[in-house]
């Protein structure tokens, strides 16, 4: 089977290298986002899927619009059985989609339809879902409307971040791909429609998305925290003994049971690094202040003296 992998992150790696170490298969090209700046410094910086696979042979493509004539026309003349996605950051056409011979699957981070989206992963934190999963998906015209082919679960522990999740469903990928895979060789894959009646949403997350809202549940907050971590993190503004406004960021945290106006500091001393929500507070673990490196609370209050904007 001739298949194209169309994906950015890396996330996606595990899938695709199953692909290629598979005899059964024969990964014929890659397609990823363009190199872009990244960092302080704007280095331009090829993406994760394309800097783990430079140098093996395999064709990479990089088109900046994957509806682009010239893209499509590269991928129709690659002639795929099937082409399999994830986390490729593009919406593809019904130009591509129609290319492959037998199927062209999505691996969604989720069990569809709940959170459909960008941020599939974050959301079922935040929302304190009990379990998740990976999604094998018939690709369609919507936002990961498509039927369903399978889906394989796993619980999401109290102590998941978006990083530690993340990995874990990139993990179990290959494991659906490679079950889904001969279903479609051989004509007997399943098509289930999605009930959209109980569709949600995560859609694409940006800096401002982790600023924290004291007035929530301390349970909440803690949630966001973890699935905020890494991105897009996190954070408060604060005040330092100068007076500026500074955003602190919380990479981790645990709920106490005291109770104080949201947002107050209830102390930020040897004591530990207490900040109230809207019904219990909670002990700062790992923080990072602006322009500092990340650290422990404690090692932050024994240099700083911070107060509530």
């Amino acid at each position: 089977m001739r298949i194209i992998f169309i994906g950015t992150g890396e996330i996606g790696l595990p899938a695709l290298r199953a692909i290629q170490e598979s005899n059964d298969y024969e990964l014929v090209a890659v397609v990823t986002q363009p190199d872009k700046p990244v960092g302080r410094d704007q280095t331009i910086t090829p993406p994760p899927i394309k800097a783990a696979f430079r140098g093996t042979g395999v064709l990479i493509l990089q088109p900046v619009k994957i509806k682009a004539e010239e893209a499509v026309a590269q991928l129709q003349a690659l002639k795929p059985d099937a082409i399999v996605v994830m986390a490729y950051g593009q919406i593809l056409p019904p130009a591509v989609l129609e290319i492959p011979r037998l199927a062209c699957l999505n691996l969604h981070a989720s069990l569809l339809p709940r959170w459909r989206g960008a941020a599939p992963i974050q959301a079922s934190i935040a929302a304190g879902d009990p379990e998740t999963g990976i999604t094998v998906m018939y690709m369609a015209a919507g936002l990961d409307t498509g039927d369903i082919l399978l889906q394989q679960k796993i619980a999401i522990s109290p102590s998941d971040t978006g990083g530690s999740l993340h990995d874990r469903l990139g993990d179990m990928a290959p494991g659906a791909l490679l079950e889904a895979l001969p279903l479609i060789a051989h004509g007997s894959a399943p098509r289930v429609p999605q009930e959209n009646a109980r569709a949600t949403f995560a859609p694409k997350l940006n800096r401002e998305a982790g600023r924290i809202d004291w007035t929530e549940p301390a349970e909440v907050i803690e949630r966001k925290i973890r699935a905020f971590n890494p991105w897009p993190g996190a954070f408060t503004t604060v005040t330092d003994a100068s007076g500026k406004p500074r955003n602190l960021k919380i990479h981790s945290a645990t709920i106490v049971d005291h109770k104080a106006s949201p947002g107050e500091i209830v102390c930020a001393d040897e004591r530990g690094f207490v900040m109230a929500a809207a019904d219990r507070s909670l002990s700062l673990q790992e923080v990072q202040l602006e322009g500092k490196r990340r650290m422990s609370a404690a090692e932050l209050t024994r240099g700083t003296r911070l107060t509530a904007p």
